[in-house]
Order: structure tokens, then sequence, then C-alpha cells
């Protein structure tokens, strides 16, 4: 996933969307891990329904807050440390998905000109 440097041209708009697509993949790719770890560990913990697992690490995963409240201490603390983890997650995710966007704007105003 390398970026041009300053000195290069910038990518045609073709690689650029081919650029976009794969971080997309990259970005998906980490959503699906993410909402895995919660459903698992909320069906494994909380003792809730796949359903409601799902339900649940999305909820969480996307900042909205929890809706299942969940009652014995291992339940609690794995919704804890998935909470803190989620946090961290959706940051990175927006990161991972706007890195090229971000990138051929400042590159396209920082492109070094040839000299003639």
């Amino acid at each position: 996933m390398k970026l041009e440097n300053r000195r290069q041209k910038v990518a045609p708009l073709s690689s650029f969307v081919f650029r976009l697509g794969r971080y997309g993949l990259v970005a998906l790719g980490l959503i699906i891990v993410s909402v895995l770890i919660g459903v698992i560990g909320y069906h494994k913990f909380g003792g809730i329904s796949w359903l409601d697992s799902f339900y649940m690490a999305c909820m969480i995963l996307t900042g909205m807050g929890p809706v299942v409240e969940m009652t014995s201490p291992t339940a609690k603390i794995f919704s804890s440390l998935y909470a803190l983890y989620s946090g961290v997650a959706f940051l990175s995710i927006t990161a991972v998905i706007f890195a090229p966007i971000i990138h051929r704007l400042l590159h396209i105003l920082h492109v070094e000109e040839a000299n003639n």
C-alpha cells in the first residue's frame, strides 16, 4: 500500500480509484474482524443469542452504546474492554478509509514542478 512521494507525479484517476478500493477492502476486513470479536465475546460471556450479540457488537462498534445490560462480572469486563477496543478501532478504520483521499489532496497541493 505504497503511496507516491512529493517528487512523483499525482497518480492517475484509475490508480487512485484502485487504491481507494484496496483501502476500502482493508477497512471492511477490520470491521468484519471487530464485529466477530464482539459477537463471539457477547455470545460467550454475556450469554445472549447470536443475533442479539451481533446487534450489541455493531451498536458498540459504531459508538451508539449498549443495548443489553450485562449482569455477570465476566460479561461486564468483556463489555468494557470491547468498548475501549471499539473506540480505537473506529478511529483507526476511519483513518484507513480517508488516508488515500487526504494523501491525494495533500499531494496535489505539494507536488514539486519539474524544472523546464
